[in-house]
C-alpha cells in the first residue's frame, strides 16, 4: 500500500534594497491577499531608508496585488454563480421522475416530493422517502 508524500509547504524569500535583509515567510499551499499584504507590510518596515526600493518594483507589486484582488474577486463571484445553477437545477427537479442510487447502490425510481437545501447541498424527497443525496440521480425523466 503506497502513501502519497504530504504536500511541501512553499517557503518565499526575499531580499529587499541594498541593505540586503532577507525576508522569509512560510506560506501554505497557496498565496492570498492577506499573505501578501503581510509580505508587502514586511518589506516597507524592513526598507533602508537611505536607499528605498524602486518605484517601478512599488508599482509592478500593488499592480499584482490588484490582479490577486480581481481574480479573488471573480472567483468568489463565479461560485455563486455555480451554486445558483445547481440551486436552480435540484429545484427543477420537483414533480419530475427521477432514479437514484441508494447506499448500497441499488437503483430506485420515484417522484420528486420536496427539495431541502439546508446546509448548502440538496437533499431529496422522493416517493414519500426524505434524505436522498441529489448527487446519487443518475435519471431524470
Amino acid at each position: 500500500m503506497s502513501t502519497t508524500p504530504p504536500i511541501p509547504t512553499p517557503t518565499i524569500t526575499g531580499t529587499n534594497g541594498t541593505a540586503g535583509t532577507q525576508i522569509t515567510r512560510n506560506v501554505g499551499p497557496t498565496l492570498g491577499k492577506d499573505d501578501f499584504l503581510k509580505l508587502l507590510v514586511g518589506q516597507l518596515q524592513h526598507q533602508d531608508p537611505m536607499q528605498p526600493s524602486d518605484d517601478q518594483q512599488w508599482i509592478g507589486q500593488m499592480a499584482q496585488f490588484s490582479q490577486l484582488e480581481q481574480v479573488t474577486n471573480t472567483a468568489a463571484t463565479s461560485q455563486k454563480i455555480v451554486d445558483a445553477l445547481n440551486t436552480n437545477g435540484t429545484l427543477s427537479l420537483i414533480g419530475r421522475t427521477v432514479t437514484y442510487l441508494d447506499e448500497a447502490g441499488a437503483a430506485h425510481t420515484g417522484s420528486v416530493d420536496t427539495v431541502d437545501m439546508a446546509g448548502g447541498t440538496a437533499s431529496l424527497t422522493v416517493g414519500g422517502v426524505a434524505g436522498i443525496d441529489a448527487g446519487t440521480v443518475t435519471q431524470v425523466k
